[in-house]
């Protein structure tokens, strides 16, 4: 079976020995990928003293119904923008498609939607992003530095942050013991 040219929809998993800190043990979400570059949304770690209360509270929005979740460290990009990952059953302006799987929206309307009760049935919320240039990703994908799998909504929206590195590789067949930092060729 022929690999995805592009990988929106996967779950980019970040191998050890990552050459970025920033990146150890990420989850990304790939919400966009094409010849132009790629975005995607990190999941694989919490913002520190911040939940979704408090960032309402700081744009004016009244918390209404809406839980009170950690929020996501997106990626180093914009760590100022917000960004919410969800399912495609609420869509609105400027709202992106993923692959038929999931929807990326970063407007006021959606907090509003989430904070109404009217929002989507899952979704998690991330300030930054992951981005990478025309061919960069695909460089740092020849340099053994990221493992895609499908992306799956009980990986998104049910793994605990803590363990969603070690159970996506899992639900890939991969046992994370058995991944070494070292590398080389044939």
């Amino acid at each position: 079976m022929e690999e995805p040219k592009y990988l929106v929809g996967q779950l980019l998993l970040a191998m050890p020995g990552m050459s970025d800190p920033r990146f150890e043990k990420a989850v990304i979400a790939m919400c966009v990928h094409d010849e132009g570059g790629a975005l995607g949304i990190g999941l694989g770690r919490l913002m520190p003293r911040i939940g979704f209360h408090s960032l309402l509270e700081q744009l004016g929005i009244d918390k209404g119904v809406a839980p009170d979740v950690p929020i996501h460290h997106g990626g180093p990009v914009e760590p100022q923008r917000g960004f919410i990952l969800h399912t495609p059953d609420w869509g609105g302006e400027g709202s992106i498609h993923v692959a038929d799987r999931w929807v990326l929206t970063a407007t006021l309307d959606i907090l509003r939607a989430i904070a109404e009760g009217k929002g989507p049935s899952r979704w998690a919320v991330a300030l930054g992003y992951a981005g990478w240039g025309a061919g960069q990703l695909e460089e740092e994908m020849c340099r053994n530095g990221w493992f895609t799998t499908p992306g799956n909504d009980a990986l998104l929206y049910d793994c605990d942050v803590n363990s969603r590195w070690a159970t996506a590789f899992q639900t890939a067949g991969v046992d994370t013991r058995l991944l070494t930092a070292d590398f080389g060729t044939a």
